[in-house]
């Protein structure tokens, strides 16, 4: 999983990182508001864990504004306060759990693989754009109601695209999320795994969907 951590507590975010990594999730940390809503919007992560206290922007605030962006990222709120309003409102704002300081990494560790379930297990777990769909339980792809298969890395890169429609992905955003690794300026391989997807997506429809930002990179879209 690559998770985004949002928290201004320097000594909590290591100590989440650590524990995160231990167990082999990819991990992000920003101590402000405003810069964790920037990297929720423009990137793609599996999970978000949200201090509601932070600097910039207050956590409440950016678990609105990705609601309102339609960003279905799950989100698991961190807060110093533990009273049944804070909860419920957090819950009720569009949060999937919520974890009160202190906590064990054993605790959120758990959460955060209830929450993976929920998205993948026997929730909600199809993911859309126009006739193109992905069932994360079965890790079928189905475009025009015709069968597409894909390889891992193939699956992986749509899903991301699937996850935040309409965002531009960076080819090191691409690289680090999908094949765990930094990237390379001197690699094609995101370029060429784009080309398959795109062939295997696009190919025979009038609409494309997997579409090239000259210099920046590329986003997943429907455009006429």
């Amino acid at each position: 999983m690559h998770i985004l951590v949002a928290e201004d507590e320097e000594k909590i975010a290591a100590f989440v990182r650590k524990g995160l990594s231990e167990i082999g999730c990819t991990v992000t940390v920003s101590h402000r508001g405003d810069e964790a809503l920037h990297l929720a919007s423009n990137a793609c992560f599996d999970a978000l864990v949200l201090d509601i206290m932070m600097p910039g922007r207050d956590g409440l605030s950016v678990l609105r504004s990705l609601r309102d962006q339609h960003n279905r990222v799950p989100v698991i709120l961190l807060s110093a306060r533990d009273g049944l309003n804070d909860r419920v409102d957090g819950l009720n704002q569009g949060a999937d759990d919520y974890l009160a300081k202190p906590f064990s990494i054993e605790e959120l560790i758990a959460r955060l693989r209830a929450v993976a379930r929920r998205l993948t297990g026997e929730g909600v777990t199809l993911l859309r754009l126009r006739d193109l769909s992905v069932n994360l339980a079965t890790q079928e792809v189905r475009r025009g109601g015709k069968k597409i298969d894909l390889t891992s890395r193939e699956f992986a890169l749509l899903c991301c695209f699937l996850r935040s429609p309409g965002h531009v992905h960076t080819r090191t955003e691409l690289c680090e999320r999908v094949w765990s690794y930094h990237f390379d300026p001197g690699t094609n391989v995101v370029d060429v795994a784009i080309q398959r997807l795109r062939k295997k997506i696009d190919g025979g429809h009038d609409v494309a969907l997997l579409h090239t930002v000259r210099g920046v990179g590329y986003t997943m879209k429907a455009v006429a």
